[in-house]
């Protein structure tokens, strides 16, 4: 028998089942604007509540190619969820309602590490050099980072990563809980990732975790630490930089 908290989840399941595609695009748009709101919003606190040295003397200037390129990134991240849905409604993806604390933390710790994986192999692929100069080389200008820096990426880099989680779901029915989870807490990593002030204690290395040093590291020598969440591949690799 469903506890009330899963027949609620089964009820807002259902209530989006039934939205238009006129509904699907204003709802993907609102919330992937919101998202982008609440990463710059994010970032412009820590910058100016964290009391540590930058890592780097200034942070990249803001320019309008960049905000332009920020912003078609929003877009790209709703085509990506509209692709999603595509395969939801379509049986390509089933949604798990099962809400248990050990269940979440299981699935969440999965995408965590998985994704990991499989972006590590995609970013070290983004930095062959015809792809480099093609697609990833635009992101790699901001050798020290702002808080834009997370959306400058050419837009088949984001589709791109959108597919690689959307295979993911078409392979394993993952709740709705675990992957909204998942995604904040990727907007929040990648959002801190880009800093230019250390956000982790630095005893965090020890634990293999992808701290902001780690990927600012990466943006001054771009032959290590192609990892995100974690320093876990790129230790085992042979790329990782300390």
């Amino acid at each position: 028998m469903m506890s009330f908290n899963e027949t609620e989840l089964s009820g807002y399941l259902e209530m989006f089942w039934q939205f238009s595609w006129s509904q699907w695009m204003t709802f993907s748009l609102i919330i992937n604007i919101f998202l982008y709101s609440f990463s710059i919003g994010l970032y412009i606190f820590i910058d100016k509540t964290c009391h540590k040295s930058p890592l780097q003397e200034k942070n990249h200037p803001i320019t309008v190619s960049d905000i332009y390129l920020s912003l078609f990134t929003v877009v790209c991240n709703s085509s990506v969820l509209l692709i999603g849905v595509f395969l939801w409604k379509n049986g390509w993806i089933e949604l798990g309602q099962k809400l248990s604390v050990g269940t979440l933390c299981l699935e969440v710790l999965a995408l965590l590490l998985l994704m990991d994986l499989l972006m590590y192999f995609f970013h070290y692929a983004a930095h062959v050099p015809l792809v480099y100069k093609m697609l990833h080389g635009k992101h790699h200008e901001h050798t020290s980072t702002n808080f834009l820096s997370l959306f400058v990426l050419h837009p088949f880099e984001t589709i791109g990563f959108g597919l690689m989680m959307l295979i993911l779901l078409m392979c394993y029915d993952f709740s709705v809980v675990s992957i909204s989870i998942y995604l904040l807490i990727n907007l929040i990593w990648g959002t801190i990732g880009h800093l230019n002030r250390e956000f982790f204690p630095a005893q965090f290395d020890r634990f293999f975790v992808g701290t902001t040093r780690f990927h600012n590291l990466h943006h001054l020598n771009e032959t290590k630490n192609f990892g995100f969440y974690t320093s876990i591949w790129d230790r085992l690799f042979g790329t990782y930089k300390n």
